[in-house]
């Protein structure tokens, strides 16, 4: 069995065992869809962004969301308190930059995040994520208008460097870098992007692969991606249509283990 496919099973039988607190701060889109992903992998979903309650409710979790989907200044307040005290007590925060570059209120929450607290994975598609690097690149609402490629990924490996986090690139093909080690995922399915909230999904599954992973955040954030396609290259199997491939795909993400891991996880470390 190959390295990778070894800590991808010992990541998801972690989370069947503990069912880590992954406390979302994320959109009104996706509340429910991202809770039942989270549900189906075995981790517990809490979602939660009153600024009331985030500073007790993030010190008892196991892992962070920021997902700005549907940002409001109360909840940009929010998400900034919750990651302080997710810093403070050393939990991963995953944030989750929908729609970076698209408008100037998206892009600058971010960078106030980002310069408030400290982050342990960006991920997000190719335009999102790099949009936060150039000022250049724009984003077609919530989608991607860049594509991945050997200049994007070492422009994403500069990035982590610069921003002392996990990069995580999210499309056709998946690229995760800490500066260092570059993992690239090539597991996964064209109709995961005709149903609204599989990407916001990822994030929150790779908040839950992070909980357990003991800070190797970096495999950790490949281990979650692989999976998630995985279990997407499975329930194409029962259909391609977006309606009836969300359901099997929550199926998936329920009944998925070592046997379909081995073997058919496209991860490379390059």
């Amino acid at each position: 069995m190959m390295e990778v496919e070894a800590n991808t099973i010992e990541f998801l039988t972690r989370i069947r065992q503990k069912a880590p607190l992954i406390h979302n701060i994320t959109n009104f889109v996706v509340m429910n869809s991202s809770a039942n992903i989270l549900l189906a992998i075995g981790a517990s979903p809490v979602m939660a962004h009153c600024w009331a309650e985030v500073e007790e409710m993030a010190s008892r979790a196991s892992a962070l969301v920021l997902n700005i989907g549907t940002i409001q200044e109360d909840w940009l307040e929010s998400m900034i308190i919750a990651a302080i005290t997710a810093n403070s007590v050393g939990i991963p925060v995953i944030l989750d930059p929908v729609g970076a570059g698209a408008t100037k209120l998206r892009t600058e929450a971010i960078e106030k995040i980002m310069e408030d607290c400290s982050i342990s994975v960006l991920r997000g598609n190719c335009s999102e994520i790099l949009s936060l690097g150039s000022a250049d690149i724009k984003t077609k609402g919530v989608d991607s208008s860049l594509s991945l490629s050997d200049r994007t990924v070492d422009a994403a490996r500069q990035m982590a460097i610069d921003k002392k986090c996990v990069i995580a690139i999210s499309g056709e093909e998946d690229c995760i870098t800490d500066g260092n080690k570059v993992f690239r995922v090539r597991n996964g399915q064209p109709v995961m992007t005709r149903v609204t909230g599989i990407g916001c999904g990822l994030s929150a599954v790779t908040a839950a692969f992070c909980a357990v992973a003991d800070n190797n955040l970096a495999l950790a954030t490949a281990a979650a991606f692989g999976y998630y396609g995985l279990c997407a290259d499975l329930a194409v199997k029962t259909s391609d249509k977006p309606g009836s491939f969300e359901v099997a795909f929550i199926d998936q993400l329920y009944s998925t283990g070592s046997e379909e891991i081995e073997g058919q996880l496209k991860i490379e470390e390059v």
